[in-house]
């Protein structure tokens, strides 16, 4: 059974309303997505509000965060209060659908983990199910958003397993937006491709560029020294 909180070296993120708990790649896509320069960043369907709070440890950025779950909202509200940045962080409680209808600003940064299985069987627990499926929140939403809000050199980063990924890059083509980059990522040296985290922006490409990320080494146990290094500034023990 989960812990009912993960601890970060800067924050804690309590987890045991939310459905979708912290997990090794939420924390790869949150510590890789660029946001040094970034003013304002946009999170849709932050969920325990794992990667607004990851993103705020390393950026100067005021933070939005869209989250259409009741349960999840108050969790996430509540880690963003108790986190350093608490100033910097702002949970909207609605769909990223009416959030699209509100005046709002240019974003330098979205980025998501959003429900991504299109048509496996699912779950008989209805809050996983609105987390893992697209159903409330659509890929077509995100990306016409990301059209609309992304600020001339702004970026839209994805976290998705393969075959999602390909799929909406296809819905991308017919966009203004460009694939521009995709980290694929391994459960270890040996092992298989469980995400890819995508990053689109206005730039036009001819194809992207593709670079690979171990987690663990051929031992399985071992964290790789890519992954030490880009996860040393949150994880207690590395």
């Amino acid at each position: 059974m989960p812990n009912s909180y993960f601890q970060f070296k800067q924050f804690r993120v309590e987890q045991d309303r939310c459905a979708m708990k912290v997990c090794t790649d939420s924390c790869v896509f949150g510590a890789y997505v660029e946001v040094g320069k970034a003013q304002r960043i946009l999170d849709i369907g932050t969920g325990t509000g794992l990667l607004a709070l990851m993103v705020a440890q390393r950026s100067g950025a005021s933070i939005d965060a869209v989250e259409i779950n009741a349960e999840a909202q108050q969790q996430a509200q509540e880690n963003f209060t108790a986190s350093p940045w608490a100033d910097r962080l702002h949970l909207h409680p609605m769909p990223l659908q009416a959030y699209a209808q509100q005046q709002l600003p240019k974003y330098d940064v979205i980025l998501s983990n959003p429900p991504f299985f299109l048509s496996s069987l699912k779950s008989a627990d209805a809050a996983k199910n609105t987390a893992k499926h697209t159903g409330e929140l659509l890929f077509e939403d995100i990306l016409y958003f990301a059209q609309q809000r992304l600020t001339q050199h702004g970026k839209l980063y994805l976290l998705l397993p393969p075959a999602e990924a390909l799929y909406f890059a296809g819905l991308a083509k017919a966009s203004v937006l460009y694939l521009a980059e995709v980290l694929q990522v391994y459960t270890y040296h040996g092992g298989k491709c469980i995400r890819h985290i995508q990053t689109y922006t206005y730039t036009p490409v001819t194809a992207p560029e593709v670079k690979d990320f171990f987690i663990r080494e051929a031992d399985k146990t071992t964290y790789t020294s890519e992954f030490r290094q880009l996860l040393q500034p949150y994880y207690l023990y590395l």
